[in-house]
This record gives structure tokens, C-alpha cells and sequence, in this order.
């Protein structure tokens, strides 16, 4: 099987996503992250009655240049008044409070002269000025949320205001992680000069949980072919497995082999990327699988870059993709060409800061943590001159960083 293109990857993959096969009810407190199963539909009107929208006088907008007598103070979740005005009255009214149906404007307190129970009131006004009309911003039966939103806290705001209680999320998609490497040792193991301590399995736990998604690290997967596929058919009725390592052409590299004793049927196994180039995607049955490269910054980049799109697919999400801004890159880069190349970077001020001038190496980890920004620079770019806008992907777009793991 032939290296594809980044692209041709990421497109491969999305499509062969299986989708959500469960949902369930959540209370609105604990539904922050999760991806909304069905439309919700707007119970009441919003504004539910005709408000004001500050504090004023609430009048008739012909009366306009006068001097009026107040006749009634009208509070926030107080009853309308019982009488309506005579001529040359207005109500005095706070912000919220409901408007009676005898006037039609509201001017704000510091517009008007006021002298006891008297208010002289600009002239000019207009109808509807100040005035909130019951349903203008939303009427019963709208829709207030689409299929497959990724609920933000503005989402949980809008349900809250509607008397919304609950809501039904698709289910949490079940994911395995393993390492590979008899040379890999976790982190409170002692390790010799020849052994590296696990950053992969931890790197990639951490970067689920601040996209709302959870792992569970299943342990390393030794340089044994029989014994990493019996460890990977007892995990199989997991949604996704990740994997780091092991996947290159390597003599020790078993684990793709052990993928399709298992049944694999691979989308692509090899990526047309800088750095991933080892990238491996496929399907079990409804299992998604994603074997990433060893080396750590390249483990991150791919897991970011190809495999969160498709959890999100997975989880019911209607749009996977990160989102891009535009931003103008601060200096030049040469580039070696021919493959789709992640350039890690800042974004200062509107202007794209390339880390280390580009200069960094695929196992490395310093540089991930000194950006807070990527671009994607397709294969067919060699040079890149400073000053030229590019397409940028910030680390957490969408709000995902807030969202909130299933526990």
C-alpha cells in the first residue's frame, strides 16, 4: 500500500468513521463538551413578553418633546398596571420589567429631565425604541440546536434560559491506548541510558481529555507478534485504538502485521507528511484503529492533525474539522517540497511566528510546548516568503480546551 497524501488521509478516514451507534440523556450541568444527538427545539418565546431594555420611561413615542407626569414605577417581575395613562403620562420602568401595551418607546433615564414627579423627554423618538418584542430573538418551536453541535457554554446558556433541563448526547466513544517498545518505560520505572520514559501514551491521554474525549492507557505492547495480537483482541470491542510506534518498516515493527491478523482492513498505511510519515489508518469491524508514529512530536502532530477530526466524526459531530484563521507568516521558510508539511509556530498579533525557524527534529518535544499554533503547507510549496497569508489552525480551537471528559 502506497503513501497518500495528507489530504487523500484525512478524507479516507473521515469517510470510513463509523458513526455513533449509541445516545443518552444528560442533565444540562453535565452535558458541557458533549455533542448534541437530535435537534432541540425552543419551548417558549425569547423575550417570553415585551420588555425594556434599560432603565427609563416607557411612553408614547408621539409625546415626544414634552413634559410628562410619571403615573407608575414598573419593576423587573412586577404585575403590569392595573390602569393605563391619561394624556401627558409615561411610566417610570427598570431594565426587564414587562412594558404595557399603551406605550411604545422607552428613552433612557439619562436623556430626560427630571423634576420630582414631572420628566421632560427628548423629542424625536421613535417607535419601538429600547423595547424588546416578545419572541424577536426566538419563537416557540425554532430550532435553538442542531444534530451534532459540540455544546460550548453558550449552547448550555441558551437551553437554560429555555427551561431546559436535559438533553440527549450521543455516547462517549470507548478508546484504547497502547505504546510499543521494550526500550519505553513509564515514567516512575527506572530507565537506564539505553530506555526513554512513555511521553507518547501520556501526550496522547492528555490531548483526548482537552478535546472532551477520554483513553484509557492499556499498557506497553511488547516486540512479541503473538503476544501484541492477543493484547489487541482484548480490547476489540472498543470504539478506537490508538497506538504509538511499531508501525514503521522496521525489523521490529510487528504491530501492523498483528492489526491485520486481527482483521484490519486498512485506508492507508504510510502518509505523504512531514512529520508522520509511518501514519497507519483502518478499520476492525466498527473498531477505528490509528497507529501513529513513535517519535513524540510527530505521536502529537498526527494525533491532532488526522485522528481528532475523526473521534469527533465518530462522536456525531456535523463538522470534524478544525477550524482556520488567517494569519500572515512573520518570515521566510525554504522548504524541502513534495509532501504536506506541519510547521509549528505562535500567532503574534496576527502574524504567524514559525518555531525555531522551522528547525526541529520529529522526536522532539520542546517545540510543541513553545507553540500555540500549525500550519498545513501543502506538497506542492517549496518556498514560503515572509508576508505571506496562510490558512492557521490554533491548538484548542472551538473551545474544545473547556469542554468538559465524560467521566
Amino acid at each position: 500500500m502506497g503513501h497518500v497524501s495528507f489530504t487523500e488521509a484525512l478524507d479516507r478516514a473521515l469517510e470510513a468513521a463509523p458513526r455513533p451507534k449509541a445516545a443518552e440523556w444528560v442533565s444540562l450541568d453535565r452535558a458541557l463538551g458533549r455533542i448534541s444527538a437530535q435537534p432541540v427545539m425552543a419551548r417558549r418565546a425569547l423575550p417570553p413578553f415585551d420588555n425594556s431594555a434599560m432603565d427609563g420611561y416607557a411612553l408614547r413615542h408621539s409625546d415626544g418633546g414634552g413634559e410628562l407626569r410619571v403615573a407608575e414605577t414598573i419593576l423587573a417581575g412586577a404585575p403590569l398596571p392595573e390602569k393605563r395613562l391619561g394624556p401627558a403620562e409615561c411610566y417610570r420602568i427598570m431594565t426587564g420589567a414587562r412594558v404595557p401595551e399603551d406605550v411604545d418607546a422607552i428613552v433612557p433615564m439619562e436623556r430626560c429631565e427630571i423634576r420630582g414627579n414631572r420628566v421632560r423627554v427628548p423629542d424625536g423618538i421613535r417607535p419601538g425604541s429600547n423595547l424588546r418584542r416578545r419572541g424577536e430573538e426566538i419563537t416557540p418551536g425554532q430550532e435553538l440546536i442542531g444534530e451534532g453541535r459540540i455544546l460550548e457554554p453558550s449552547h448550555i446558556a441558551l437551553l437554560s434560559a429555555q427551561g431546559i433541563t436535559e438533553l440527549r448526547v450521543y455516547a462517549p466513544l470507548k478508546i484504547a491506548i497502547f505504546s510499543t517498545g521494550d526500550e519505553v518505560r513509564e515514567p516512575w520505572e527506572d530507565a537506564s541510558e539505553d530506555a526513554i520514559y512513555n511521553a507518547n501514551a501520556y501526550g496522547i491521554a492528555s490531548m483526548l481529555e482537552a478535546y472532551g474525549f477520554r483513553g484509557e492507557y492499556m499498557g506497553r505492547l511488547p516486540d512479541k507478534p503473538g503476544e501484541i495480537a492477543e493484547r489487541i483482541e482484548s480490547v476489540e470491542g472498543y470504539d478506537v485504538i490508538l497506538s504509538s510506534g511499531g508501525i514503521s518498516q522496521g525489523d521490529a515493527d510487528y504491530l501492523y502485521e498483528a492489526f491485520l491478523s486481527r482483521g484490519l482492513e486498512p485506508l492507508f498505511h504510510g502518509v505523504n507528511l512531514k512529520p508522520g510519515r509511518p501514519t497507519m489508518m483502518g478499520r476492525m469491524g466498527r473498531t477505528f484503529v490509528a497507529a501513529l508514529p513513535g517519535n513524540p512530536l510527530a505521536t502529537l502532530l498526527n494525533l491532532w492533525a488526522l485522528a481528532i477530526p475523526v473521534l469527533y466524526r465518530m462522536q456525531g459531530a456535523a463538522d470534524a474539522n478544525h477550524r482556520r484563521v488567517e494569519a500572515v507568516i512573520g518570515e521566510g521558510l525554504t522548504l524541502r517540497g513534495g509532501r504536506t508539511e506541519l510547521i509549528l509556530g505562535e500567532l503574534r498579533e496576527g502574524r504567524f511566528v514559525p518555531t525555531l525557524g522551522n528547525r526541529y527534529g520529529s522526536g522532539m518535544l520542546s517545540p510543541l510546548a513553545a507553540s500555540d499554533a500549525l500550519a498545513i503547507i501543502p506538497e506542492d510549496r517549496n518556498t514560503l516568503e515572509a508576508g505571506t497569508t496562510l490558512p492557521i489552525i490554533l491548538f484548542g480551537d472551538r473551545g474544545r480546551e473547556r469542554a468538559s471528559v465524560v467521566q
